[in-house]
């Protein structure tokens, strides 16, 4: 076997297995192991709880180099700076190719564990990382500069949406290594198309409860949105988050109890099923994985026009929304019950743009290039350099 294709043995770092970024790391450990890469995962031992101990069980099968619970801390703490030798370390001992660190923390580690070490890479995708953190606070001026410090010690940066690229570059720098976009992807499954029920709402709203994720607007927008016939729009809701009781407060303020239903955290496409219309009433976002799900499963969506949800929507972009405003999603939710064959032929439009970008093994194929793309830049002998690689 030539060492170009040979199968690699690959670390993902992250601190916590929560959001898109967890599910980024699943879907990538799951293609690759089937690929016949060797994975192994690192994971922070300092916040566990039942949901953690889940679905880093739902890795174990893939990762037969192992999951380590090391100290991750979330903001800053000793652990980061012993975590990254203990991680190096490791790395030695599996005799790994890749280190892979996503989010802020996971970046961190991975980099600082290769720093030296000649025989491996690193790479970095943020999912957000230093970016979420306010530029004018003392965290995230803080992590800032140790990016920034960081550039040198990494081999790659995977953008998820080239607006979190455009992003780093105006907060952070320009990388001066590879930095390709390479959109999350979607398991074929997800692609299967979901009818909404005999007793589906009119609207589905899936997503955390937080500020930042528009809710109050939705529900000041859906006061006045009618069926054609004439009856008050309905909402399910699913999610859970801080912000829980100020969402029941404002739905019993405005007297929307019997048309809003809120279901707690449930998977993404059993819900779908529940509500005929996705709104995703985002304030930001970077490439919001629950506009994909709904749109691969050729369901109509209302969305603003935050982060990179216009690469979601590709031509379809011009029907996205300002953000923060409850008339702009009542015009929109009101057209689409209005006028549902065009809120389907959009539908079937973005569906194409989505299978055509935003497939798994798509996503796959160019991570596993960039993983061989820079190891041969630093050990040219031992591999041969893919012949065209975006940036």
């Amino acid at each position: 076997m030539s060492s170009a294709s040979r199968p690699l043995r690959i670390l993902q770092i992250l601190r916590a297995p929560v959001g898109g970024l967890f599910r980024h790391v699943y879907d990538l450990t799951h293609e690759l192991a089937a690929r016949g890469h060797e994975i192994g995962i690192v994971a922070d031992s300092l916040h566990t709880d039942a949901l953690t101990e889940e679905r880093l069980g739902k890795l174990e099968p893939l990762a037969p180099l192992g999951i380590h619970s090391l100290p991750i801390p979330r903001t800053f703490g000793v652990a980061d700076l012993t975590t990254p030798l203990r991680v190096r370390r490791l790395a030695d001992e599996l005799q790994i190719d890749v280190l892979h660190g996503h989010g802020a923390k996971g970046g961190l580690n991975a980099r600082l564990a290769r720093i030296g070490a000649r025989q491996r890479v690193s790479l970095y995708t943020p999912h957000g990382g230093v970016l979420n953190y306010r530029p004018g606070s003392i965290a995230g001026q803080a992590f800032r500069l140790i990016e920034r410090a960081l550039i040198g010690a990494t081999d790659a940066i995977v953008f998820e949406s080239a607006f979190a690229q455009a992003a780093y570059v105006e907060q952070i720098a320009s990388p001066s290594c590879p930095g390709p976009v390479i959109h999350n992807g979607l398991m074929p499954s997800e692609f299967e198309p979901i009818a909404p029920g005999p007793e589906a709402a009119d609207f589905v709203f899936i997503g955390e409860f937080r500020s930042v994720k528009g809710i109050n607007y939705l529900l000041d927008a859906l006061v006045d949105v009618r069926t054609p016939g004439g009856r008050p729009a309905t909402l399910v809701m699913a999610g859970g988050g801080p912000d829980l009781d100020a969402i029941k407060a404002q739905i019993a303020s405005l007297g929307l109890a019997a048309r809003v239903t809120l279901l707690g955290v449930k998977p993404a496409r059993p819900t779908l099923q529940l509500g005929r219309i996705a709104v995703v009433p985002s304030l930001a976002e970077s490439l919001p994985y629950v506009i994909l799900e709904a749109a691969a499963a050729g369901r109509p969506v209302i969305a603003t026009d935050v982060g990179g949800v216009k690469e979601i929507f590709g031509q379809t972009a011009s029907s996205l929304l300002p953000p923060a405003s409850a008339a702009a999603l009542r015009g929109a939710m009101q057209a689409a019950l209005d006028d549902p064959t065009a809120a389907a032929r959009e539908a079937r439009i973005r569906l194409a743009h989505i299978r055509a970008g935003f497939s798994i093994a798509h996503m796959t194929d160019q991570i596993e290039a960039l993983y061989r793309h820079v190891l041969a830049a630093r050990a040219p002998a031992a591999f041969t350099q893919p012949s065209t690689l975006s940036s």
